[in-house]
């Protein structure tokens, strides 16, 4: 087997918050190697939308005035009830910034601003061996029979993490309820200007969200019809059909802009997937020098639409409790260092990700409730935002 114990740290998972993560140690001048399975930058998928705690960490990461181009701010929120037409206003980021960005243009951002050869494609870890105990350094095996032997190993592996099972969290588990996300391109201006809508009828919700002057990012949910639903998820068209007979006596104009999205950018998940907060009070989120960040850490479900900004703030903490730590003297292994930079990062994260996660998981429960969902949700947002911590603001990458 090749053997190398050259890199420091090594980040696994080239998604969001792995490229977030190795651009802010890059920021703070520390070097990292990002391993991504597959074989190019994954920039598939929707949209993204981004509340004011990520736009703070992507205002440290450098790249919020490139981001803020290609969005539209969204400066309101309506929640409308079909049966009845009635209109209640819905609290958008707390009068804070909020934006729907494409994921290729965040993804393809943060892969400019990373030096050369920072990613590294088609690495795919099968196994990590831990001494959580002695000062011996983790190992990562690859699945070409490559060896690392990295100072700190960063697990941004998302939902089905290898490295989560590692550190010891617990398996994620999913909510009776299906998603189904879409894109749609209008020739002249969408009707939607800068406001956000939720209908509901009957347990299926729409909202969407402008991206720019043309194109709307629009989201369904409702409940998982178990066997169909997966067999529904892996052909673009089927997912459309099904999304438009869950619409049936929606306003025309939102079936219209169904039949009329892009099929390429149509995803149906059709079980959502969340780690549980009680789980999150019960682990160290390190063991060794190995951490955890992103849905590795603390996959939630998209009922805030806070797993994004989240994982942004993941990175921009790791990154500075790396910084402030990795020059401590007297420790020539540098293992002293890493293992106090994860003990802070541990430290700051876990209230934080256990609050939003506890959130999540309450509005994900009273997903049935249209009423309640509406008014615990508005409650929520507001301690969410007294929850953002001040570091996010007052430090910079």
């Amino acid at each position: 087997m090749e053997k190398s114990d050259e890199e420091k740290i090594v980040i696994v998972g080239g998604g969001i918050c792995g490229l977030a993560t190795a651009l802010a140690l890059h920021r703070k001048g520390v070097e990292s190697i990002v391993l991504e399975k597959s074989e190019k930058l994954r920039a598939t998928g929707a949209c993204i939308i981004m509340q004011p705690n990520g736009w703070r960490a992507l205002n440290q990461l450098g790249i919020a005035s490139k981001l803020r181009q290609t969005a539209l701010p969204i400066q309101s929120g309506h929640y409308i009830t079909v049966k009845d037409g009635k209109h209640t206003d819905l609290p958008v980021g707390n009068g804070g910034e909020c934006r729907c960005l494409r994921r290729s243009d965040l993804m393809k951002t943060l892969a400019k601003e990373l030096p050369p050869n920072t990613v590294r494609f088609g690495c795919k870890v099968v196994s990590i061996k831990v001494d959580a105990n002695t000062s011996a350094y983790s190992i990562l095996h690859l699945h070409d029979g490559t060896m690392l032997m990295p100072r700190v190993i960063i697990g941004c592996d998302g939902v089905n993490s290898v490295v989560a099972s590692i550190v010891g969290l617990n398996s994620s588990r999913h909510f009776s309820t299906c998603a189904i996300r879409g894109v749609t391109h209008y020739q002249t201006l969408h009707p939607f200007g800068t406001a956000f809508y939720l209908f509901d009828k009957d347990g299926v919700r729409l909202g969407l969200l402008p991206i720019n002057h043309n194109d709307v990012y629009w989201f369904l949910t409702r409940k998982l019809t178990s066997t169909a639903d997966s067999m529904v998820s892996k052909d673009q068209r089927l997912i459309k059909d099904s999304t438009v007979e869950a619409i049936k006596g929606f306003p025309n104009h939102i079936t219209e802009m169904i039949n009329n999205s892009d099929v390429d950018f149509l995803h149906l998940t059709d079980q959502i997937r969340y780690r549980a907060p009680w789980d999150l009070l019960r682990t160290k989120f390190c063991k060794g020098t190995v951490t955890l960040a992103g849905d590795a850490l603390h996959a939630m479900a998209p009922f805030l639409a806070q797993g994004g900004s989240a994982s942004l703030e993941d990175a921009v903490v790791l990154a500075r409790c790396l910084s402030q730590n990795m020059g401590i003297a007297l420790d020539p292994t540098g293992m002293k260092a890493a293992r106090a930079a994860l003990d802070q990062y541990a430290k700051e994260r876990k209230m934080r990700v256990f609050w939003l996660s506890l959130e999540t998981f309450v509005v994900g429960t009273m997903h049935d409730t249209s009423a309640l969902l509406v008014k615990i949700k508005g409650k929520l947002e507001v301690v969410q935002d007294l929850l953002i911590p001040s570091h996010l603001e007052v430090k910079r990458v």
